[in-house]
């Protein structure tokens, strides 16, 4: 048996609806976000796994329990490096309609990229390594894994849509450990 790895955004909640900045606010999944999370249950339950973890946050534990009841699992412990970005005080304003310069001043008191990346990629090592040569899933957010991705990867990885599945090489993550 081989790691594997799987890297799936939590399900839609009421402020990703509304186009509101919602960050490491403990915002629950809404009707759809349970529907998704349904549907991607059903579709990781195609594949074998042995592990489920998510970030401590409502939304992502409410995802990974659907995810389980799917798949066969418990989930287990959340850990907290797979937190959302945290935007202090602007979590909840509106995004759209906004221009590019109102964006970036929205973003520009947000914990820095670099240092979600780093939190995020951190968090998938301490997965592997609690969890070696097993299968796992992790139900996060998108801005964590999208920008750990793109760490990952050298590279900008698209925004991801709710409960999309990203699978990740884990040897990919110990060689930019070693480097």
């Amino acid at each position: 048996m081989s790691t594997a790895l799987a890297l799936v955004r939590h399900g839609q909640t009421a402020w990703n609806e509304e186009g509101r900045l919602q960050g490491s606010a403990d915002i629950p999944l809404d009707a759809t976000g349970r529907e998704q999370a349904a549907a991607g249950g059903a579709e990781l339950a195609g594949r074998q796994w042995d592990v489920l973890v998510s970030s401590p946050l409502g939304r992502a534990v409410e995802t990974a329990h659907i995810f389980g009841q799917r798949i066969g699992l418990e989930p287990a412990t959340p850990m907290a490096g797979l937190r959302e970005r945290n935007y202090g005080p602007l979590e909840g304003q509106p995004l759209k309609g906004l221009s590019e310069p109102e964006y970036n001043r929205l973003h520009a008191g947000a914990e820095p990229e670099d240092e979600v990346a780093e939190r995020g990629l951190a968090a998938l090592r301490d997965v592997l390594e609690e969890y070696p040569g097993q299968r796992i899933v992790v139900v996060a957010h998108g801005t964590l894994i999208r920008l750990t991705m793109s760490a990952l990867l050298g590279q900008p990885h698209p925004r991801l849509a709710n409960c999309e599945v990203v699978d990740v090489e884990p040897e990919m993550l110990l060689n930019l450990q070693a480097a």
